[in-house]
């Protein structure tokens, strides 16, 4: 009973108040600060890691911006001069001729159009390497270098704005024969479609032949024939004159007269240089569209060249007035060819002469003439044999 009864109670929830009526706060010894936890070593690594894992650098070596880091190249191609592009054209004109080199030839002919290297600065001597491959008009032609020819003429139309008038007209006319006349060799319809529509094309730009084209072109075929016979004249023109000098000393005379008419001859000499140049690019183009359908009309076996053929033919027999008089008459053999063709067809005969006919019309004539019996078993002369057939 002495001890104290309150003892074992928890403490009062209220504050206490003093005998004044003061809250009174009870004080309550502060509790010494805990210790310090000792600081965990690291976790080990792994004993496995991937191997396609890889590890992340730290921060402090990661830059915060990135500087534009200097890099030494080193110039792998040259950029050859104009002396050296001018002697390795002349040096392809050379071997371009031969046809078993004309491949490797045409390739470096397109390196040099790829590489920027024809200028008009070396562009004579670029023309002088197409002039030496179409020193032959029929070579382009030929089955072992026809791609070659293609290819070479496709790319030199990306340089034809660096040459004169004059050789723009002579590509025109060789670009018939090297890139649309063996278009007409191709095994594509469409291909082959396109190549008769440009030919049609061509044909319609022609001006209407007159008879000083008929008289020209004579001229001209009676001067292919002599051209052997122009070496005897200049060997005894050269023995009287071996070095020269004639044409190099000037008469008093001569000088007078041209100071006098200079100017009306250059003017003349330009307009005739022009009008003769017209005349010689209608004459080449002829020329080259009359190979062209040459070409076209041997292909007339093929069946789904024929209708394309047709089609090309008649036009160039509507246009026969843009041709000289021989040319006339090689276009209107192609075109009574090609109609007697197409009686033919309508007839029911190929090419050949031999009928045209189709799987099921030969098995028609074939079993029109066999005996075939009624019954099931027999056959038309009794021998049985069709038993086996029906089982």
């Amino acid at each position: 009973m002495a001890g104290d009864l309150f003892e074992d109670l928890p403490p009062l929830s209220a504050p206490l108040t003093s005998a004044n009526g003061s809250a009174v706060t009870p004080t309550v010894a502060s509790a010494a600060p805990p210790p310090p936890q000792p600081s965990l070593p690291p976790p080990p690594p792994p004993a496995l890691k991937s191997a396609l894992k890889r590890s992340k650098p730290p921060a402090e070596s990661q830059p915060k911006t990135s500087a534009p880091e200097k890099r030494l190249r080193f110039k792998t191609t040259t950029d050859a001069s104009e002396m050296q592009v001018i002697e390795a054209m002349q040096k392809i004109a050379s071997h371009i001729k031969n046809i078993p080199k004309f491949s490797k030839a045409s390739k470096l002919v397109l390196q040099l159009i790829q590489a920027g290297s024809v200028k008009p600065a070396t562009s004579g001597h670029f023309f002088a390497i197409l002039e030496a491959a179409m020193s032959s008009l029929t070579t382009c032609n030929e089955p072992s270098v026809r791609a070659d020819y293609h290819e070479l003429f496709s790319a030199v139309q990306d340089t034809i704005e660096c040459l004169s008038k004059k050789q723009q007209n002579m590509i025109t006319t060789w670009t018939m024969r090297a890139v649309v006349a063996n278009d007409l060799f191709t095994d594509d319809s469409f291909v082959f479609s396109k190549a008769t529509g440009r030919i049609k094309e061509a044909i319609s730009n022609l001006p209407v032949a007159t008879e000083d084209d008929d008289v020209e072109e004579a001229a001209c075929l009676e001067e292919k024939t002599e051209a052997v016979n122009e070496d005897a004249p200049t060997g005894n023109k050269e023995e009287s004159d071996p070095f020269g000098l004639d044409a190099l000393i000037p008469s008093t005379s001569k000088i007078d007269d041209k100071s006098k008419g200079k100017r009306v001859t250059l003017a003349k000499a330009r307009k005739g240089e022009e009008e003769e140049e017209t005349k010689r690019f209608l004459r080449s183009q002829r020329e080259a569209l009359i190979s062209c359908l040459e070409i076209a009309a041997n292909r007339y076996r093929t069946p789904w060249c024929q209708t394309a053929i047709d089609i090309l033919v008649k036009h160039a027999f509507d246009n026969i007035s843009r041709f000289t008089s021989r040319q006339r008459d090689a276009i209107e053999k192609l075109w009574a060819s090609v109609r007697e063709q197409q009686v033919r067809r309508k007839q029911g005969k190929s090419v050949s002469g031999k009928l045209d006919v189709n799987a099921f019309e030969h098995l028609q004539a074939k079993y029109a003439t066999e005996k075939i019996s009624i019954r099931r078993a027999v056959g038309g002369s009794g021998d049985r044999k069709c038993q086996q057939w029906l089982g």
